[in-house]
């Protein structure tokens, strides 16, 4: 029986899962991507706590008039500025079981270009 994309994508995320963890000094960055928005948490794992988020959908990201790609950056962008005041500046990228192009590729590169380092 062909699995559904639910089903697959649901696979890849526990084999990341795994071995991608994330404490308090390097808390992972798990990415949700929906068909219209984009949303980034940094998560304590071994305390089981969110540490910050941010997504296309918060008031203070500018998403009007621009492509879900470049949203997708803001995003990263802000998650970045957030962490930094949170005192992180060191994470593990956890990609949620989507492929690492596109969108969840250019909030990668967003968060890169505010300071994180993965």
């Amino acid at each position: 029986m062909a699995l559904s994309k639910e089903d697959r994508r649901q696979r890849l995320r526990y084999r990341i899962r795994k071995t991608v963890s994330g404490t308090e000094q390097r808390p992972r960055l798990a990415v949700f991507r929906s068909n219209k928005e984009i949303y980034a948490q940094l998560i304590d794992d071994v305390n089981g706590k969110t540490i910050t988020a941010a997504s296309s959908r918060d008031k203070d990201i500018d998403v009007a008039n621009v492509d879900k790609t470049e949203a997708a950056k803001r995003v990263g962008m802000a998650i970045a500025e957030k962490a930094t005041k949170a005192g992180v500046d060191t994470i593990t990228f956890d990609r949620g079981g989507y492929l690492y192009h596109g969108r969840v590729k250019s909030l990668a590169e967003g968060a890169r270009e505010g300071g994180l380092k993965f």
